[in-house]
């Protein structure tokens, strides 16, 4: 099987490139740096790269037999957010970012994977969502590539641990309870981490 094990370092017009391949991924696969996956052409790949490394629409990296594969942002279902004003949409990245969502920004949109919570939650905030199907590019990170707190859970989804505990509601008894957006209830005092 065909390996791909490196990015090319080099400017994409730094040299006449010959490209020999294509893979198109969506982010969820293009952020994960051990996978399976075929080139357009059918043929079965291999990916190993380091850890952290995410692979942008566009990259070109190095197979095992010397070709060149570009990397294309496979289109996929996303929510595209726009506000009246640049303050709303501050705002509206300002909640997402405390959920610790990937985002995408753009002139005067922001776009995310799909979730009816948030989507529920972007439109109490005046937003105006459109569902629409696009490659996804979210920011990086201010810190390099980052880290991730979420887990699997409910059925497939990513569970983010951080999300409800901005939420606190004061419980029988005058003591506070936190729960987060799935309704579970998580002692204040203890983060279970």
């Amino acid at each position: 099987m065909l390996e791909i094990r490196a990015r090319l370092k080099v400017p994409r017009n730094a040299y006449a490139l010959k490209i020999g391949g294509a893979l198109r991924l969506p982010f969820d696969l293009r952020q994960k740096s051990r996978l399976r996956a075929q080139l357009e052409s059918g043929e079965e790949v291999g990916v190993i790269l380091p850890r952290g490394e995410v692979l942008r629409g566009g990259d070109l990296v190095v197979a095992s037999d010397g070709r060149i594969v570009e990397v294309i942002a496979q289109p996929e279902p996303l929510l595209h957010v726009e506000c009246e004003t640049p303050v709303a949409l501050a705002r509206a990245a300002y909640h997402l970012g405390n959920r610790h969502v990937p985002v995408q920004v753009g002139d005067g949109f922001m776009r995310l994977a799909p979730d009816h919570v948030l989507e529920q939650m972007l439109v109490g905030l005046g937003a105006r969502v459109q569902r629409v199907e696009a490659p996804f590019e979210p920011e990086a990170g201010a810190y390099g590539a980052g880290h991730r707190h979420e887990e699997m859970g409910h059925g497939g989804r990513i569970h983010d641990h951080h999300a409800g505990h901005a939420h606190r509601h004061e419980a029988d008894g005058g003591g506070e309870a936190a729960h987060d957006d799935c309704g579970h209830a998580h002692d204040p005092h203890s983060h279970g981490h």
